[in-house]
């Protein structure tokens, strides 16, 4: 799950983006609001959070820009405009949520949580497709009635397989999906975590479609 992650106060950042990357969420930042139109128009994400002062644009005109132009990512505003006519506003442009600042971090996380399930169509905390079940809260998987032990990056590139069964991702896709813009990826990253995850679960769990990358593989058999 890849989130953009839109504030300007540099300490929440630093928390924020420590406590969502231990919660398995992959994060980018941006400080204004033209580079958050820039990076949503440029990049592909699962949610935004979005703060709404915000410098160079108002996080109202980033979610009237981004709701006008078709885009329907979940965007969760976290701001410390409270009023009751700002939180109208915000859900009036197009926001799926609105949470108040200060938070609380489980709250917070909750929420997400519930834009995730929302997004995915789902109402519980599990993702199963045959023998393969993922526990979203848990981060854990079973596989045939076993538990196996996935570690963080594999369980992240499993789900995101696993979203979308029929749909064949390529290695840039994968990358983009488990790594922030600062990290440095080797060239055979997604390859190595796919071998780990084949060899934990089963060879067949994740198929390899030549010279275009994968999808999920035979988890019904």
């Amino acid at each position: 799950m890849r989130i953009l992650l839109v504030e300007d106060d540099p300490l929440l950042v630093s928390g924020l983006i420590l406590a969502l990357q231990r919660a398995h969420y992959t994060v980018e930042h941006v400080a204004d609001g033209k580079s958050a139109v820039r990076a949503l128009g440029d990049n592909t994400f699962d949610l935004v959070i979005l703060d709404l002062g915000l410098p160079l644009m108002d996080g109202t005109e980033v979610l009237k820009t981004l709701r006008s132009s078709g885009h329907m990512v979940p965007v969760l505003i976290l701001s410390a405009r409270d009023a009751t006519e700002d939180r109208i506003l915000g859900l009036d442009l197009g926001a799926d949520d609105y949470l108040v600042k200060p938070f609380e971090l489980g709250e917070l996380l909750a929420r997400l949580r519930v834009l995730e399930r929302r997004r995915s169509g789902g109402t519980v905390n599990q993702l199963q497709i045959g023998k393969l079940v993922l526990d979203l809260a848990g981060f854990s998987v079973i596989w045939d009635g076993q538990p196996v032990e996935l570690v963080r990056r594999e369980f992240m590139l499993l789900k995101h397989l696993a979203e979308s069964p029929q749909r064949v991702f390529n290695r840039a896709q994968l990358e983009e999906s488990l790594y922030g813009w600062g990290e440095g990826v080797e060239s055979n990253t997604i390859d190595v975590h796919v071998h780990h995850i084949r060899k934990k679960i089963s060879p067949d769990v994740i198929k390899t479609i030549r010279g275009v990358g994968y999808r999920i593989g035979q988890v019904d058999a």
